[in-house]
């Protein structure tokens, strides 16, 4: 599908000034593995009423999309993606305030603002978040988690956008979160959730969040990666797993299995997002034929196999 110029326009119409919206854009500008190939249509809504507006012209004119938060836990094919990019970036999105011994944040709070803006209130329990380079409404989408919690533990209310533009709001256990994932923020658009605290030193948390940070540099590569690429498969963790079958170090191109944590695979420079699924298909035989092992992503793939050049074209 080519979005041409004259659907490019409509779209641009119904949008404030303040939203965004670009052309052929680059996904590896926003995933931090940094590969992808383009958008045909990138968009950062300025607000809930313009994103409702956006569902509904993708649904009038048949134009599919799907949302990108931090890019993180995201592996974005070499041909990029067709339809629309839904990004909530823009900072009306972010919000944060105080309810009583929790924290209502909105779908583009950065995780480790989460945890230091409850620090800075003295709520514990978000500790966690600090090291997790995502988003809230990302986090939402796949349940993440960190240091044993994940955020369908902390939340208690999820607020979403149904595809028609109806904003709800329910509690979180109502969306049956699983081992992350929560299937029912499939085709729902997290708009933010009210994550639970307790009170405590803020010093105290300061500390606890000072030892996470060490713990995760220790433990995890620096270079640009996608966090954690398959599910712990129950048995074993799947870094483990990958150590044990001595992968750690193996490459393609300029994709590489960490060295440094055996679920990581690392952008050495100029990697392609087929090298990357080359290493992974690669990890996912080896631990079949070696351990009877189905190891399934953590992160999600999306877009095109084959490279994508044809851009937006005039009517």
């Amino acid at each position: 599908m080519v979005i041409n110029e004259m659907a490019y326009e409509r779209l641009e119409a119904l949008l404030s000034g303040a939203s965004k919206v670009r052309r052929h854009e680059p996904m590896a500008r926003h995933t931090t593995l940094r590969v992808g190939g383009p958008a045909d249509l990138y968009v950062e809504p300025a607000h809930e009423e313009n994103l409702a507006a956006l569902l509904r012209h993708c649904a009038r004119e048949s134009l599919p999309w799907m949302v990108c938060g931090r890019g993180s836990n995201l592996l974005v094919r070499d041909g990029g993606i067709r339809g629309v990019v839904i990004s909530l970036a823009h900072p009306g999105f972010s919000r944060m305030e105080r309810e009583g011994d929790s924290l209502r944040c909105g779908a583009g709070a950065r995780l480790k603002e989460v945890a230091h803006q409850a620090r800075r209130h003295g709520l514990a329990g978000l500790e966690f978040l600090e090291g997790i380079p995502g988003c809230v409404g990302g986090a939402l989408r796949m349940n993440a988690g960190a240091m044993g919690t994940s955020l369908f533990e902390v939340a208690t209310h999820v607020r979403f956008m149904e595809e028609s533009g109806e904003v709800r709001e329910e509690p979180a256990p109502a969306l049956e979160a699983t081992y992350r994932s929560c299937a029912s923020l499939r085709r729902r658009i997290a708009l933010g959730a009210v994550l639970a605290g307790r009170p405590d030193d803020p010093e105290a948390i300061a500390e606890r969040m000072r030892q996470y940070s060490s713990r995760r540099w220790e433990t995890q590569p620096a270079a640009p990666s996608a966090g954690c690429m398959f599910k712990n498969p129950g048995s074993i963790p799947a870094g483990r797993l990958i150590d044990e079958l001595g992968l750690k170090g193996h490459r393609a191109g300029d994709a590489m299995i960490s060295d440094v944590h055996g679920n990581f695979i690392v952008n050495k420079g100029r990697a392609t997002a087929q090298q990357v699924l080359d290493l992974m298909q690669q990890v996912q035989a080896r631990a079949r034929a070696e351990r009877g092992i189905e190891l399934e992503p953590e992160v999600q793939v999306v877009g095109d196999v084959a490279p994508y050049s044809t851009p937006l074209h005039a009517s």
